[in-house]
């Protein structure tokens, strides 16, 4: 397991390195001046502004040049500075990073916790009403655009019940409504996965002996079929934390929550290429880390999982 562990590490340097290439590259190929994008539709800064723009991101370098330097300046924890705010890309990021792992992770739990219960039901009473009901819910869900569904709880919890604020962020309360919004859509998918597991594991033969045991139905579902039927949901877990990141830019714009998404967003807006670069790499070495998270909790599910 260490020694998977230290391969796993080491595989990332290529990873992240590849990530860093495509966003460098990513401005570095945009058509046009990108001084000049930067300001399109607004008064031009003197010529002295933008000779002074232009050597603050290096682009008065050659791309070979300008290559080494942003690998070099992201290895050290310099990822630019930001056009708008003059402040530190890596410190704009840092002020809003935190939030965004919360509702992450918060959209997480909420969609693990229902969508586990609603698969494990629906795989339990299969082609009951229960099965019927729980599966339509889940394919409406995942048609629902998630800007859309953010405004319906919205409009009724937050402007109809008046239950919860519908804008900001610094409270429990404003967390609630952005993180149902991602966690309810997440677990369409993960009850979906988990149903189509449950039903593998419990047509086994280890899960007929246990029943001929005549051990209780709770037993035989929780204690001996959840944990194997879990390494699929793990799976969709881990590839559903990208998706909450990037709905996450739109859900923390439709409820002002402060996160990296609205950042994300507004630096678009703005044109402000420094800050969008650094928060795609921020988001993008997230995925990596739990990713590999994921891969060490197949081994906790499942003894018998070797990595050597």
């Amino acid at each position: 397991m260490v020694a998977y562990l230290i391969r796993r590490l080491l595989l990332l340097i290529p990873v992240v390195l590849g990530v860093l290439t495509l966003v460098f590259f990513m401005r570095a190929l945009i058509p046009g001046d990108p001084i000049e994008i930067m300001f399109l539709g607004q008064m031009p800064p003197n010529p002295e502004t933008v000779a002074e723009i232009r050597r603050e991101l290096g682009l008065d370098a050659p791309l070979p040049v300008q290559y080494v330097n942003y690998i070099a300046g992201v290895v050290q924890g310099d990822l630019g500075t930001s056009v708008r705010t003059r402040r530190p890309v890596l410190v704009e990021i840092q002020d809003r990073y935190v939030n965004t792992l919360i509702l992450t992770f918060a959209s997480l739990a909420i969609a693990l916790t229902v969508g586990l219960i609603t698969g494990i039901l629906a795989a339990v009473y299969r082609d009951s009403l229960i099965d019927t009901v729980t599966m339509i819910l889940a394919l409406f869900g995942l048609s629902m655009p998630a800007f859309w569904f953010g405004l319906l709880m919205i409009y009724f919890f937050g402007v109809q019940l008046r239950w919860f604020p519908v804008m900001g962020s610094g409270s429990l309360r404003h967390l609630v409504l952005p993180a149902l919004t991602l966690g309810l859509i997440a677990s369409t998918i993960q009850a979906r996965v988990t149903r189509s597991s449950m039903l593998e594991v419990l047509n086994s033969d280890y899960i007929r002996t246990a029943r001929a045991k005549g051990l209780s139905k709770a037993t035989v579902v929780l204690r001996h079929g959840l944990k194997n039927a879990l390494i699929p949901t793990v799976t969709v877990l881990g590839l559903q934390v990208g998706g909450l990141l990037g709905g996450a830019f739109i859900i923390e714009t439709v409820f002002a929550w402060h996160g990296i998404g609205e950042l994300a967003v507004r630096a678009i807006s703005q044109r402000d290429f420094p800050v969008i670069q650094g928060v795609i790499v921020i988001v993008a070495i997230t995925y990596v880390v739990v990713n590999l998270f994921v891969d060490i909790v197949y081994r906790m599910l499942d003894p018998r999982i070797s990595y050597e």
